[in-house]
């Protein structure tokens, strides 16, 4: 395919997405209005469902298909980078150099870390109660580890993040959403749907039936996934270092 080609086929297509976007935005509801039909049925969904936050039920019940998208964007992105950035026959893994770490910095980090992991795993655990949810929570239970890099060494770093064991939680993760939907099909209803458990008492942990499964699936595929990505790209800056032999002979 030529470059002519395939640039009248991007404006073909670029044209037709701008075409799409116009038409939907004639459709919006006028801006300052007093109703909002979306808004007011997701809020009476998530009510139905024991749901306190309604940003949560949107997320893993009205429209969990959609959430289950983005998970598997985020585990493909795990994959890719594993594959890519995997160390190969020209390359050696190189003891990283202790670190000279400031006082002061060494004591914040130190005491923020069990800190920001208690708040991270609390964010996870109350996203169908409270603002969060396994997105935002695993997201600071994973930045909490990485302090000890901040505080100590990388050496220290490696000593509590056994990739491999993040790689099978990712995994894991990810399958359990899976399986929760699927368990809503053999029990006779639609994939995802909110069906199978009890939703419980209104503005407590055992509310909104699936919901804080799914969100604890996510939280924890979120949390394995941002470590494995770091740690992929750590190796790469701290340890793993070009063969010197492998480098004079591509010299050559």
């Amino acid at each position: 395919m030529s470059r002519r080609v395939r640039l009248w086929l991007l404006a073909l297509g670029g044209a037709g997405l701008a075409a799409l976007l116009f038409a939907a935005c004639l459709e919006l509801p006028g801006f300052g209005g007093d109703r909002h039909p979306y808004g007011e049925r997701a809020v009476r969904e998530s009510l139905a469902r024991r749901t306190a936050n309604a940003v949560s039920s949107v997320n893993f019940d009205q429209r969990a298909f959609d959430t289950m998208g983005e998970m598997t964007i985020l585990f493909a992105a795990v994959l890719g980078t594993v594959v890519l950035l995997r160390q190969t026959r020209d390359e050696h893994r190189a003891q990283p150099a202790p670190a000279h770490v400031a006082p002061p910095v060494r004591r914040y980090a130190l005491i923020t870390l069990p800190v920001a992991l208690l708040v991270g795993l609390y964010v996870v655990a109350h996203g169908q109660l409270s603002p969060g949810g396994g997105f935002q929570g695993g997201v600071v239970a994973a930045t909490a580890l990485h302090l000890l890099y901040l505080g100590a060494d990388y050496r220290a770093l490696e000593r509590v993040r056994p990739v491999g064991l993040y790689e099978v939680g990712d995994a894991l993760g990810t399958s359990a959403y899976l399986v929760l939907g699927i368990a809503g099909v053999l029990a006779g209803t639609a994939f995802l749907a909110n069906t199978l458990l009890p939703y419980g008492t209104f503005n407590t942990l055992s509310s909104g039936g699936t919901v804080p499964l799914l969100n604890a699936a996510v939280g924890m595929e979120v949390a394995c996934a941002a470590v494995v990505l770091l740690a992929r790209f750590l190796d790469q800056a701290v340890e793993i270092e070009e063969n010197a032999v492998g480098t004079e002979e591509s010299g050559e």
